[in-house]
């Protein structure tokens, strides 16, 4: 068996992570501080799984905006981002000097979770499909034909502008759009509106209606514009069930028998799904990344 390593780097921590697949992963844990800090604690992890063995190749599935294009200069780079100290960070020179001899597969988080879901999980029979993160913020991965969508970047939908819900008078987060979808939708929005984290609110509260409503907005704009097979859906938010249960009643009520495929209210609950591999899809993925990287 290939043995993988596999970084998925968010906000708040990177998981660090040795193994093939879902049976045999170990993992490491490290919070994310300024790149100078966390990228010394992230090459001594790699060390400490390895446990004197050679990995084949090295996944990472990594927050954003970063430059996922092999050919361009700035490959690995991070581009402009609120996270501070990351804008700009150089991403995989400490990597390809500490492994010279190890490809190395890299996406943004949400493409490779996205990859973890077809290989292992809800779109293993599918080749055009979107996984939606939300949580912190608000993330898009798209795969057409069975290959992850990038372009002058990757895609950036949480960032579409959508109708405001009549009961919002929130100005929203986004420091770049502010009432976006990922401004209204992301976990800062709803803290900014209740004053409570959105971990700790009841399933009845209004607020869920209303965030739901902005991502069945979203789910109906990406299912006419890419033809997506099916929607699946992670996050701390995006799990919600009252948020998913909203989502597939206004995108239902949108898109208003126009996909044919989609005309019943049934077919919403197969056609916008929960992500199966639930807060592992990340991690999977930066191993699928470094397999398809060995391919």
């Amino acid at each position: 068996m290939p043995y993988f390593a596999a970084l998925e780097v968010g906000g708040t921590k990177v998981n660090v992570a040795a193994g093939s697949g879902p049976d045999d992963l170990q993992t490491l844990r490290i919070p994310t501080r300024a790149p100078q800090e966390t990228w010394p604690e992230v090459l001594r992890a790699l060390e400490t799984l390895s446990q004197g063995r050679a990995f084949d190749a090295i996944g990472i599935a990594s927050f954003g905006p970063i430059d996922v294009n092999p050919q361009s200069p700035t490959f690995g780079r991070f581009r402009k981002t609120p996270k501070p100290g990351w804008s700009g960070f150089d991403l995989l020179s400490p990597l390809t000097e500490a492994y010279p001899e190890v490809p190395i597969g890299l996406d943004t988080d949400v493409n490779g979770a996205a990859l973890g879901e077809k290989r292992w999980g809800g779109a293993k029979d599918l080749d055009t499909f979107v996984y939606v993160t939300v949580g912190t913020g608000l993330g898009v991965g798209l795969v057409v034909a069975d290959q992850p969508v990038h372009g002058l970047l990757h895609p950036e939908a949480g960032h579409i502008r959508v109708r405001r819900h009549p009961d919002d008078t929130y100005a929203g987060h986004c420091p770049f759009h502010g009432d976006c979808c990922e401004g209204l939708s992301s976990g800062p929005a709803i803290e900014a509106r209740t004053g409570q984290k959105a971990e700790t609110l009841p399933p009845v509260h209004g607020v869920w209606g209303m965030v739901g409503d902005y991502l069945g907005q979203l789910f109906c704009n990406l299912a006419l514009i890419t033809s997506a097979q099916r929607i699946l859906v992670g996050g701390g938010v995006g799990l919600n069930e009252p948020v998913l249960r909203a989502s597939r009643q206004t995108c239902h009520r949108l898109l208003n028998s126009y996909l044919e495929a989609l005309e019943s209210a049934e077919s919403m609950d197969i056609y916008i799904q929960a992500a199966h591999l639930g807060d592992r899809a990340g991690m999977l993925g930066a191993i699928e990344l470094a397999r398809r990287a060995l391919d």
